[in-house]
């Protein structure tokens, strides 16, 4: 019965970790899918896909914070392996035996329900964000706030393939900011990083652009081929956001 109680406790101190490390993360300027994403492969030890690693690798906080994880979830899950079998192996009578799996599965389900609970999340969420604030030197920025990244509104990260739009050309040509797009950043393919690029600025093939906007408007670039079927969809885009513009000043 005590190896159950300890499991169970394991399992809540687990979730308790994977919860900081997803506030942390996102206080580092990931989005709390993603920061979600990678604190529960870190703590399993799943791994990450080439283009996540680099994000976290490459900032030195994140680096921190996933390699905690990774130490903490290593400890965490032989404990509860030992727990499991301790629990299980102590059983003197099949009776004895289904009691403890009931307890088990009645204990899981109960925190099951309290992990996807929106209204729990958010206040666990509040707290530890204020913790973090008050008892660390974590650099806090919350740029989903900042930018308004809720609805509509979204930031992703294009690559610049050679039938694309948007390949070869300066930003001056491109005028993205005529449908309501905003160039935050280019990742150069020899990792080199220009912020705030200015409308001299050409995109080659392989960058990866960093951009802010509506996402429909953003799915229509992503989608947009070179030639004149391209140069059309961005006047009409362009209309679109005139539209959208006048609307709002309604």
């Amino acid at each position: 019965m005590y190896a159950i109680i300890s499991l169970i406790v394991i399992i809540v101190i687990s979730i308790i970790v994977v919860r900081v490390a997803t506030v942390a993360l996102t206080l580092t300027g990931l989005s709390t899918p993603l920061a979600r994403f990678q604190a529960r492969s870190a703590f399993t030890s799943t791994g990450f896909t080439s283009s996540e690693t680099e994000k976290v690798m490459r900032h030195p906080v994140r680096r921190r914070i996933i390699m905690m994880l990774m130490i903490l979830g290593n400890a965490g899950i032989v404990t509860a392996i030992s727990s499991l079998i301790i629990s299980f192996v102590g059983a003197d009578s099949s009776s004895g035996l289904w009691l403890r799996i009931v307890l088990l599965a009645g204990g899981l389900s109960l925190l099951w329900s309290l992990v996807y609970s929106e209204w729990i999340d958010q206040h666990i969420s509040r707290i530890i964000q204020s913790a973090l604030q008050r008892w660390t030197d974590l650099e806090i920025r919350d740029y989903a706030g900042l930018l308004h990244l809720t609805g509509d509104y979204i930031v992703v990260e294009l690559n610049v393939n050679p039938d694309d739009w948007l390949a070869e050309k300066k930003l001056t040509e491109l005028k993205l900011d005529t449908e309501g797009i905003l160039v935050l950043g280019i990742e150069k393919p020899d990792s080199s990083y220009v912020g705030a690029p200015r409308g001299e600025t050409r995109l080659e093939i392989d960058d990866r652009v960093l951009l802010y906007g509506k996402a429909s408007v953003l799915r229509n670039l992503d989608e947009r081929r070179s030639g004149a079927a391209g140069n059309w969809e961005h006047h009409k885009a362009v209309d679109e956001q005139q539209r959208s513009e006048q609307v709002s000043q309604i």
